[in-house]
């Protein structure tokens, strides 16, 4: 049992290796490593493929999945972390008997170090910028993490040898499993913490004006999400301050306007934080261990 066609209909990142064992499932494998510019193009692409493997950026929407009257099954090589925030149309490819599947857990160890890492540099100012007049350690620093899933625990498991003062946010709270992770409300940990760093899903917005002004002056701002989780207006006032900075990767400037991403005290980068060779390895063997569970459960 095949797949007439998969098609990986952009630049999903799969590895060499998780290319050549898509071989192993269709019949013949079509691989695109650019991005799609128009939902026509999208259609074009997937064709009468029954199979598709896709990146977080593209986006396969019902108008797409009408079009495409053969596909069987949808593979996200990135998170699929609820139906709302998913660059697929979920439910109406279910409601079409469309498996859609996404993967996790692939690029944490990356995110953790990269914050880490700017977090260090910008506390000493070995990059130049440098938030305090001293320089500052991690030790006693009151970081809040927002979104505590697996990237969050990752985080702060990595941090705590270190010594600083943590708390999380999460919109389902977690069992504290080890000590000195503290739960707070929103309100009470954007006053309580000096850094804060955001990992939750696309689409979720959860700062404003208000949430900005709890957090206040002084502070830093972190965030690997996919999007923007707070108002950008809001975002530029604060950042307009005296002594407040933000750091961003690839995926979380993304949505950043030109002029808010070279306002003075904002850190940010092209790169994804999550992008290694080990990255690739585990988002390609997730990737394929999904179409190989599909052709298990249907068999």
């Amino acid at each position: 049992m095949k797949f007439n066609r998969i098609v990986c209909v952009d630049e999903t990142k799969l590895n060499k290796e998780g290319i050549n064992d898509l071989e192993k499932y269709a019949d013949e494998v079509k691989v695109y490593h650019d991005y799609p510019e128009t939902e026509k193009e999208v259609i074009e692409r997937i064709g009468d493929a029954e199979a598709v493997i896709v990146s977080w950026r593209t986006q396969i929407g019902e108008e797409v999945i009408k079009n495409c009257g053969n596909l069987k099954y949808i593979g996200m090589a990135c998170s699929l972390y609820d139906d709302e925030s998913a660059n697929v149309a979920v439910d109406f490819a279910r409601e079409r008997n469309i498996v859609v599947k996404g993967i996790f857990d692939y690029g944490d160890p990356g995110v953790a170090e990269f914050i880490i890492s700017e977090l260090i540099q910008l506390l000493n100012g070995y990059k130049g910028k440098q938030w305090k007049d001293l320089p500052r350690e991690l030790t006693d620093l009151k970081v809040g993490i927002i979104g505590f899933g697996v990237t969050g625990q990752l985080l702060a498991k990595c941090l705590k040898p270190f010594g600083p003062e943590l708390y999380y946010f999460s919109r389902t709270r977690k069992e504290e499993k080890e000590d000195g992770i503290e739960y707070l409300p929103l309100e009470k940990l954007l006053g309580t913490c000096e850094v804060i760093s955001f990992h939750l899903p696309k689409n979720t917005e959860i700062m404003g004006n208000s949430e900005f002004d709890q957090f206040g002056n002084g502070k830093i701002l972190i965030n690997t999400s996919l999007g923007l989780p707070f108002d950008q207006k809001a975002f530029a006032e604060w950042i307009s301050a005296e002594n407040n900075y933000a750091i961003f990767d690839g995926d979380g400037k993304k949505e950043l306007s030109e002029n808010t991403e070279k306002m003075e005290n904002v850190i940010a980068f092209d790169k994804s934080a999550g992008y290694s060779s080990q990255t690739l390895v585990r988002l390609s063997q997730k990737v394929l261990q999904n179409i190989a569970d599909y052709f298990k459960e249907n068999d």
